[in-house]
Protein backbone atom coordinates (compact mmCIF):
# COMPACT_ATOMS: atom_id res chain seq x y z
CA UNK A 1 0.00 0.00 0.00
CA UNK A 2 1.34 3.70 -1.18
CA UNK A 3 1.03 6.38 1.77
CA UNK A 4 1.09 9.96 0.26
CA UNK A 5 2.58 12.89 2.48
CA UNK A 6 0.05 15.36 2.79
CA UNK A 7 -0.63 16.93 -0.26
CA UNK A 8 1.82 15.11 -2.56
CA UNK A 9 0.92 13.84 -6.01
CA UNK A 10 1.26 10.24 -6.94
CA UNK A 11 4.54 9.96 -8.39
CA UNK A 12 6.14 10.85 -5.27
CA UNK A 13 7.00 14.90 -6.20
CA UNK A 14 6.64 18.05 -4.02
CA UNK A 15 2.42 19.52 -5.26
CA UNK A 16 1.20 23.21 -5.02
CA UNK A 17 -0.30 22.00 -1.66
CA UNK A 18 2.64 21.54 0.29
CA UNK A 19 4.28 24.82 -1.38
CA UNK A 20 1.08 26.77 0.42
CA UNK A 21 1.59 24.57 3.45
CA UNK A 22 5.06 25.08 4.16
CA UNK A 23 4.90 28.88 3.63
CA UNK A 24 1.88 29.58 5.53
CA UNK A 25 -0.45 30.47 2.88
CA UNK A 26 -3.32 29.64 0.50
CA UNK A 27 -2.90 28.04 -3.10
CA UNK A 28 -3.91 30.95 -4.82
CA UNK A 29 -0.90 32.71 -3.52
CA UNK A 30 1.53 30.21 -4.43
CA UNK A 31 -0.19 30.14 -8.52
CA UNK A 32 0.38 34.09 -8.25
CA UNK A 33 3.77 34.14 -7.24
CA UNK A 34 4.49 31.49 -9.62
CA UNK A 35 2.61 33.39 -12.54
CA UNK A 36 4.74 36.48 -11.20
CA UNK A 37 1.64 38.23 -10.31
CA UNK A 38 2.32 41.89 -8.60
CA UNK A 39 -0.51 41.28 -6.25
CA UNK A 40 1.90 39.59 -3.66
CA UNK A 41 4.03 41.51 -0.61
CA UNK A 42 7.45 40.76 -1.13
CA UNK A 43 7.58 39.16 2.25
CA UNK A 44 4.57 36.63 1.13
CA UNK A 45 6.93 36.40 -2.74
CA UNK A 46 10.15 35.50 -0.43
CA UNK A 47 8.23 32.67 2.41
CA UNK A 48 6.81 31.07 -1.06
CA UNK A 49 10.13 31.12 -2.79
CA UNK A 50 11.91 29.87 -0.19
CA UNK A 51 9.09 27.16 0.56
CA UNK A 52 10.00 26.10 -3.44
CA UNK A 53 13.26 25.52 -2.65
CA UNK A 54 13.41 23.75 0.57
CA UNK A 55 11.01 21.28 -1.34
CA UNK A 56 12.75 21.58 -4.59
CA UNK A 57 8.72 22.02 -6.40
CA UNK A 58 8.79 22.30 -10.10
CA UNK A 59 5.47 24.19 -11.38
CA UNK A 60 3.97 22.01 -13.94
CA UNK A 61 4.30 23.56 -16.55
CA UNK A 62 0.75 22.39 -18.94
CA UNK A 63 -0.92 23.81 -15.64
CA UNK A 64 0.44 26.98 -16.11
CA UNK A 65 -0.35 27.69 -19.52
CA UNK A 66 -3.40 26.98 -19.13
CA UNK A 67 -3.96 29.28 -16.69
CA UNK A 68 -2.47 31.79 -18.39
CA UNK A 69 -4.58 30.83 -21.61
CA UNK A 70 -1.32 30.26 -23.01
CA UNK A 71 0.46 27.39 -25.29
CA UNK A 72 4.00 28.36 -24.20
CA UNK A 73 4.43 27.71 -27.95
CA UNK A 74 5.09 29.23 -31.28
CA UNK A 75 5.08 27.86 -34.83
CA UNK A 76 7.70 28.60 -37.63
CA UNK A 77 6.08 28.25 -40.79
CA UNK A 78 7.79 26.90 -44.11
CA UNK A 79 5.85 26.53 -47.09
CA UNK A 80 8.56 24.83 -49.25
CA UNK A 81 9.53 21.24 -49.64
CA UNK A 82 11.21 18.96 -47.39
CA UNK A 83 14.01 18.46 -49.66
CA UNK A 84 13.68 22.57 -50.05
CA UNK A 85 14.07 23.16 -46.29
CA UNK A 86 17.02 20.45 -45.37
CA UNK A 87 19.23 21.45 -48.49
CA UNK A 88 19.22 25.17 -48.36
CA UNK A 89 21.20 27.03 -45.75
CA UNK A 90 18.92 30.35 -45.35
CA UNK A 91 16.55 27.82 -43.89
CA UNK A 92 19.07 26.45 -41.16
CA UNK A 93 20.31 29.57 -40.22
CA UNK A 94 17.13 31.32 -40.02
CA UNK A 95 15.90 28.16 -37.50
CA UNK A 96 19.43 28.52 -35.49
CA UNK A 97 18.33 33.07 -35.00
CA UNK A 98 15.05 31.87 -33.90
CA UNK A 99 16.10 28.81 -31.28
CA UNK A 100 18.65 31.30 -29.74
CA UNK A 101 16.23 33.77 -29.48
CA UNK A 102 14.10 31.28 -27.44
CA UNK A 103 16.53 29.60 -25.45
CA UNK A 104 16.05 31.79 -22.09
CA UNK A 105 12.38 30.96 -22.40
CA UNK A 106 9.88 28.57 -21.60
CA UNK A 107 8.24 28.76 -25.15
CA UNK A 108 8.49 25.37 -27.43
CA UNK A 109 9.73 25.94 -31.26
CA UNK A 110 6.93 24.13 -33.57
CA UNK A 111 8.39 23.52 -37.07
CA UNK A 112 5.91 23.33 -39.66
CA UNK A 113 5.47 22.76 -43.12
CA UNK A 114 2.87 24.22 -45.25
CA UNK A 115 3.21 23.36 -49.09
CA UNK A 116 -0.35 23.35 -49.98
CA UNK A 117 -3.64 25.19 -50.03
CA UNK A 118 -5.08 22.49 -47.41
CA UNK A 119 -2.11 22.71 -45.48
CA UNK A 120 -2.04 25.99 -45.05
CA UNK A 121 -6.19 26.10 -44.12
CA UNK A 122 -5.36 23.25 -41.55
CA UNK A 123 -2.47 25.15 -39.99
CA UNK A 124 -4.78 28.03 -39.98
CA UNK A 125 -7.22 26.21 -38.16
CA UNK A 126 -4.59 24.78 -35.67
CA UNK A 127 -2.82 28.39 -34.63
CA UNK A 128 -6.86 29.70 -34.41
CA UNK A 129 -7.73 26.76 -31.68
CA UNK A 130 -4.76 28.55 -29.54
CA UNK A 131 -2.30 25.48 -29.68
CA UNK A 132 0.30 27.86 -30.36
CA UNK A 133 0.75 31.77 -29.25
CA UNK A 134 2.36 33.05 -32.39
CA UNK A 135 3.36 32.20 -35.48
CA UNK A 136 6.60 33.34 -37.58
CA UNK A 137 6.41 32.87 -41.49
CA UNK A 138 9.38 32.41 -43.45
CA UNK A 139 10.03 32.07 -47.39
CA UNK A 140 6.03 33.34 -48.09
CA UNK A 141 5.42 33.91 -52.00
CA UNK A 142 3.32 36.39 -52.98
CA UNK A 143 -0.21 35.17 -53.52
CA UNK A 144 0.18 32.99 -49.85
CA UNK A 145 -3.17 33.69 -47.93
CA UNK A 146 -1.91 32.29 -44.81
CA UNK A 147 -0.57 35.93 -43.39
CA UNK A 148 -3.72 37.14 -43.87
CA UNK A 149 -5.84 34.13 -42.66
CA UNK A 150 -3.47 34.45 -39.98
CA UNK A 151 -4.51 38.29 -38.94
CA UNK A 152 -8.65 36.99 -39.43
CA UNK A 153 -8.08 35.05 -36.10
CA UNK A 154 -6.29 37.67 -34.88
CA UNK A 155 -2.87 35.16 -34.09
CA UNK A 156 0.17 37.85 -33.20
CA UNK A 157 2.58 36.93 -36.15
CA UNK A 158 5.46 38.05 -37.55
CA UNK A 159 6.81 37.36 -41.64
CA UNK A 160 10.41 37.26 -43.01
CA UNK A 161 10.49 38.64 -46.12
CA UNK A 162 7.78 40.70 -47.98
CA UNK A 163 5.29 40.17 -50.64
CA UNK A 164 5.00 43.24 -51.94
CA UNK A 165 6.88 46.97 -51.93
CA UNK A 166 3.64 47.90 -50.03
CA UNK A 167 3.48 44.85 -47.10
CA UNK A 168 1.38 45.82 -44.09
CA UNK A 169 1.94 42.83 -42.34
CA UNK A 170 4.89 42.68 -39.67
CA UNK A 171 7.90 41.75 -41.00
CA UNK A 172 11.77 41.44 -40.70
CA UNK A 173 14.07 41.65 -43.98
CA UNK A 174 17.00 42.49 -45.90
CA UNK A 175 18.10 44.99 -48.36
CA UNK A 176 17.97 42.56 -51.08
CA UNK A 177 17.80 45.33 -53.49
CA UNK A 178 20.70 46.97 -52.87
CA UNK A 179 22.60 43.89 -52.27
CA UNK A 180 22.31 43.28 -55.44
CA UNK A 181 23.12 46.55 -57.13
CA UNK A 182 26.43 46.69 -54.86
CA UNK A 183 27.17 42.82 -56.24
CA UNK A 184 26.89 44.06 -60.22
CA UNK A 185 28.51 47.33 -59.47
CA UNK A 186 31.42 44.99 -58.48
CA UNK A 187 31.40 43.01 -61.37
CA UNK A 188 31.47 46.10 -63.52
CA UNK A 189 34.14 47.52 -61.66
CA UNK A 190 36.35 44.30 -62.50
CA UNK A 191 35.74 45.63 -66.07
CA UNK A 192 33.54 42.43 -67.10
CA UNK A 193 31.19 44.00 -69.82
CA UNK A 194 28.44 41.31 -70.71
CA UNK A 195 26.78 40.70 -66.90
CA UNK A 196 24.03 38.40 -66.97
CA UNK A 197 21.68 36.91 -63.62
CA UNK A 198 20.32 33.93 -62.44
CA UNK A 199 17.22 35.34 -60.46
CA UNK A 200 14.77 33.36 -58.42
CA UNK A 201 11.15 33.08 -58.32
CA UNK A 202 9.10 35.36 -59.98
CA UNK A 203 6.30 34.84 -57.27
CA UNK A 204 8.83 36.21 -54.42
CA UNK A 205 9.53 39.58 -53.39
CA UNK A 206 12.98 39.37 -52.19
CA UNK A 207 13.84 37.63 -55.98
CA UNK A 208 11.97 41.03 -57.68
CA UNK A 209 13.90 42.86 -56.14
CA UNK A 210 17.10 41.14 -56.75
CA UNK A 211 16.77 41.33 -59.98
CA UNK A 212 16.19 45.03 -59.58
CA UNK A 213 18.72 45.86 -58.00
CA UNK A 214 20.98 43.82 -61.04
CA UNK A 215 19.02 46.17 -63.62
CA UNK A 216 19.55 49.57 -61.38
CA UNK A 217 23.40 49.08 -61.54
CA UNK A 218 23.42 48.52 -65.25
CA UNK A 219 21.20 51.39 -65.99
CA UNK A 220 23.47 53.47 -63.50
CA UNK A 221 26.49 52.44 -65.97
CA UNK A 222 24.67 53.11 -68.68
CA UNK A 223 24.25 49.97 -69.92
CA UNK A 224 21.02 48.60 -71.96
CA UNK A 225 19.11 45.87 -70.08
CA UNK A 226 19.45 42.34 -72.16
CA UNK A 227 16.71 40.03 -71.82
CA UNK A 228 18.67 37.61 -72.83
CA UNK A 229 20.90 37.97 -69.99
CA UNK A 230 18.29 37.27 -67.41
CA UNK A 231 17.24 33.08 -66.53
CA UNK A 232 15.06 32.68 -63.49
CA UNK A 233 15.68 29.92 -60.85
CA UNK A 234 14.07 28.78 -57.72
CA UNK A 235 16.96 29.02 -55.58
CA UNK A 236 18.38 25.51 -55.59
CA UNK A 237 21.45 24.28 -56.84
CA UNK A 238 19.40 22.46 -60.23
CA UNK A 239 17.92 25.30 -60.96
CA UNK A 240 21.12 27.44 -60.94
CA UNK A 241 23.17 24.56 -63.32
CA UNK A 242 20.04 24.84 -66.11
CA UNK A 243 19.99 28.73 -65.28
CA UNK A 244 23.71 28.25 -66.68
CA UNK A 245 23.60 26.22 -69.56
CA UNK A 246 20.72 28.31 -70.60
CA UNK A 247 22.70 31.38 -70.26
CA UNK A 248 25.82 30.19 -72.15
CA UNK A 249 23.24 28.43 -75.27
CA UNK A 250 21.55 32.18 -75.56
CA UNK A 251 25.32 34.21 -74.64
CA UNK A 252 28.30 31.86 -74.94
CA UNK A 253 30.71 35.52 -74.37
CA UNK A 254 29.36 36.54 -71.36
CA UNK A 255 31.39 37.32 -68.88
CA UNK A 256 30.20 37.57 -65.51
CA UNK A 257 26.86 36.33 -63.59
CA UNK A 258 25.19 37.32 -60.40
CA UNK A 259 23.09 34.34 -58.76
CA UNK A 260 20.32 35.68 -56.53
CA UNK A 261 21.52 32.73 -53.80
CA UNK A 262 24.76 30.92 -53.15
CA UNK A 263 23.25 27.61 -54.42
CA UNK A 264 22.16 28.40 -57.61
CA UNK A 265 25.72 29.88 -58.00
CA UNK A 266 27.31 26.50 -56.61
CA UNK A 267 24.95 24.92 -59.98
CA UNK A 268 26.15 27.83 -62.26
CA UNK A 269 29.96 26.97 -61.27
CA UNK A 270 29.11 23.14 -62.25
CA UNK A 271 27.61 24.17 -65.66
CA UNK A 272 30.64 26.35 -66.16
CA UNK A 273 33.04 23.26 -65.47
CA UNK A 274 31.27 21.55 -67.40
CA UNK A 275 31.54 23.91 -70.53
CA UNK A 276 34.99 24.15 -69.94
CA UNK A 277 35.13 27.91 -68.56
CA UNK A 278 36.93 29.50 -65.61
CA UNK A 279 36.14 30.98 -62.70
CA UNK A 280 37.10 33.90 -62.38
CA UNK A 281 39.49 34.00 -65.54
CA UNK A 282 36.27 33.46 -68.15
CA UNK A 283 33.43 34.36 -66.42
CA UNK A 284 33.13 36.05 -63.05
CA UNK A 285 30.60 34.48 -60.66
CA UNK A 286 28.69 36.19 -57.11
CA UNK A 287 26.08 35.02 -55.44
CA UNK A 288 23.89 35.96 -52.40
CA UNK A 289 23.61 34.55 -48.56
CA UNK A 290 26.99 34.47 -47.71
CA UNK A 291 26.31 30.80 -46.41
CA UNK A 292 28.70 28.13 -45.73
CA UNK A 293 28.44 27.10 -49.74
CA UNK A 294 30.06 30.26 -50.65
CA UNK A 295 33.43 29.74 -48.28
CA UNK A 296 34.00 26.02 -49.51
CA UNK A 297 33.26 26.45 -52.91
CA UNK A 298 36.69 26.48 -55.53
CA UNK A 299 37.11 29.12 -55.73
CA UNK A 300 35.32 30.58 -52.46
CA UNK A 301 32.63 32.64 -53.69
CA UNK A 302 32.02 36.30 -53.54
CA UNK A 303 28.43 36.89 -52.03
CA UNK A 304 26.05 39.37 -50.86
CA UNK A 305 25.98 38.84 -47.21
CA UNK A 306 22.54 38.59 -45.55
CA UNK A 307 22.17 38.89 -42.00
CA UNK A 308 20.41 35.21 -41.71
CA UNK A 309 20.67 34.38 -37.88
CA UNK A 310 20.00 38.09 -37.31
CA UNK A 311 16.64 38.18 -39.19
CA UNK A 312 15.73 34.91 -37.26
CA UNK A 313 16.36 36.30 -33.60
CA UNK A 314 14.99 39.96 -35.14
CA UNK A 315 11.25 38.28 -35.70
CA UNK A 316 11.84 36.54 -32.81
CA UNK A 317 12.05 39.54 -30.50
CA UNK A 318 9.52 41.25 -32.30
CA UNK A 319 6.90 37.96 -32.08
CA UNK A 320 7.84 37.65 -28.14
CA UNK A 321 7.32 41.64 -27.70
CA UNK A 322 3.83 41.60 -28.91
CA UNK A 323 2.87 38.30 -26.98
CA UNK A 324 4.13 40.05 -23.63
CA UNK A 325 1.46 42.89 -24.89
CA UNK A 326 3.10 45.14 -27.13
CA UNK A 327 2.25 45.56 -30.86
CA UNK A 328 3.99 44.52 -34.16
CA UNK A 329 2.20 47.08 -35.41
CA UNK A 330 4.95 49.35 -36.73
CA UNK A 331 7.10 46.30 -37.09
CA UNK A 332 8.59 46.53 -40.87
CA UNK A 333 12.45 46.10 -40.13
CA UNK A 334 14.98 45.93 -42.90
CA UNK A 335 18.37 44.86 -42.34
CA UNK A 336 21.73 45.64 -44.26
CA UNK A 337 23.60 43.45 -46.37
CA UNK A 338 27.32 43.40 -47.14
CA UNK A 339 29.27 42.33 -50.27
CA UNK A 340 31.90 40.04 -49.05
CA UNK A 341 34.58 39.89 -51.90
CA UNK A 342 36.23 36.44 -52.83
CA UNK A 343 38.32 34.72 -55.28
CA UNK A 344 35.38 33.73 -57.79
CA UNK A 345 35.18 37.79 -58.88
Amino acid sequence: MTVLRRGAGRDGRPTLEQVAHRAGVGRGTVSRVINGSPRVSDRTRAAVEQAIADLGYVPHRAARALAANRADAIALVVPEPEARLFAEPYFSAIIRGVSAELADTDIQLLLTLSRTPKERQRFAQYAASHRVDGVLLVSVHGEDPLPDQLSEHGIPAVMNGRRSADESFPHVDCDNLGGAQVAVEHLLGRGRTLVATITGPRDMYAARCRLDGYQEALRAAGRDGDGDLVVHGDFTEESGYAAMRELLRRRPALDAVFCASDLMAAGARRALREAGRSVPDDVALVGFDDSAIARHMEPALTSVRQPMEGMGRAMTRALLAQLNGGTADRVQQVLPTELIRRASS
